[in-house]
């Protein structure tokens, strides 16, 4: 029986329900782990149930690719915000959720044994998905700061490379690359037949006047760029599982048999909320993408209090800080201390590919800043005593 479950063998498990159990024995712990927003949806996805309840047909299976009103939805705001047209060389995708979006893409484009390069620290769920659609991750290092090494990049394509993968702005560590280096990625998959994988879960989450920038968006980029999108970030939307991907319109039978296979259709009800979250008033956006910033500034601060005990990158996105610690530690070991003896848990380096030094990850968007306040406050007590111990 053994055989029968060698493939998953080879993928790590996903880390945070582990840390979650860690949690669950330390009653009273803070959360600085999961990245996830403290914010519910707008009041306009839920208007918008009614309409779902009132067709009949709407307990039946609908399109692979989602509905029409959502798809047109989706268009409008690609076209306004990440600077997209949708045409006959491209076109979107509605999943459940942006990781359904990845696997959909890993299981169209490659054969088992293809490779796909990440940079590293990776999101981990990315990594996971390759191993099971049986290719192999190849990791590039990014610089210092976390951003982009095109060259190295360059130098890491064999004839068995599929994709680049590239999330901006970041999960784990909060970067948001510059335009200059993503459209050198972006081209260097033009020019090698390859495919540009742009996530961006985060892309309403940037500060200090950075802009969000979309590969897909750039000349020429259509026919080997595939962008992937969420609303679980944006739209408080984590539970209900939409998220959506524009792909070159030669991908579009491939994705449909593997959705097909896996899913059927995304959720319907899901998707008419979805429809009403993406009609929500600008101030919506506005007012709750602001007060995580406020959030932000405050753990930076806080944060400031280790610069001897960790190294701290500024980060203009996401929610995230990663911070490399000064310590020979296991980074899982200092997870487990953190949540048994000052009850606040965050998420170890090692499952982002970070493997010979410690490093964590601090996310802030899921708490109300009374809570994020305590919990960073914990974090820093916590690795203050047990470092210089």
């Amino acid at each position: 029986m053994t055989n029968l479950i060698s493939r998953m063998q080879a993928v790590q498990s996903p880390i945070i329900p582990v840390v979650g159990e860690l949690i669950k024995k330390s009653p009273g712990t803070i959360s600085l782990g999961q990245g996830v927003v403290s914010y519910s949806p707008p009041p306009e996805a839920i208007e918008l149930l009614p309409q779902f309840l009132a067709e009949p047909t709407n307990n039946l299976y609908k399109a692979v690719e989602g509905i029409p009103p959502l798809l047109t939805a989706l268009a409008a705001k690609l076209s306004d915000f990440n600077g997209i047209e949708i045409n006959k060389g491209n076109c979107i995708f509605v999943t459940a959720g942006s990781n359904m979006a990845f696997m959909n893409a890993i299981l169209a484009i490659t054969s088992p044994g293809d490779e796909v390069i990440l940079n590293t620290p990776y999101y981990f769920n990315h990594e996971m998905a390759i191993a099971m659609a049986g290719c192999r991750a190849i990791l590039v290092e990014t610089d210092e700061n976390y951003q982009l090494r095109p060259e190295a990049i360059a130098q890491a394509i064999t004839p068995k490379t599929r994709a680049v993968v590239t999330i901006s702005p970041n999960n784990p560590t909060g970067v948001v690359y510059s335009e200059t280096a993503l459209h050198q990625v972006n081209q260097m998959c033009g020019d090698r037949k390859i495919y540009h994988i742009s996530d961006e879960a985060y892309e309403y989450f940037t500060y200090n006047g950075v802009k969000h920038v979309s590969p897909g968006a750039f000349a020429g980029s259509n026919e080997h760029t595939i962008s992937l999108y969420s609303l679980s970030k944006a739209y408080g939307f984590a539970s209900w599982r939409i998220g959506y991907m524009v792909i070159p319109q030669n991908l579009l039978v491939a994705v449909k048999k593997v959705q097909d296979t896996i899913l059927i259709c995304p959720p319907v009800v899901s998707q008419y909320a979805a429809l009403g979250a993406l009609q929500a008033k600008d101030d919506y956006l506005r007012e709750n993408i602001g007060a995580i910033a406020q959030v932000r500034e405050l753990v930076l601060a806080s944060l400031n209090q280790l610069q001897n005990l960790c190294s701290i990158t500024p980060a203009n996105g996401a929610f995230y800080f990663f911070l490399k610690v000064h310590t020979q530690m296991d980074a899982f070991k200092l997870v487990e201390r953190l949540i048994q003896e000052h009850k606040v848990a965050v998420i170890p380096g090692t499952t982002f590919g970070m493997e010979n030094k410690c490093y964590l990850r601090v996310a802030y968007g899921a708490l109300q800043k009374d809570t994020v306040k305590e919990g960073i406050e914990r974090l820093v007590r916590g690795l203050q005593t047990i470092l210089k111990n």
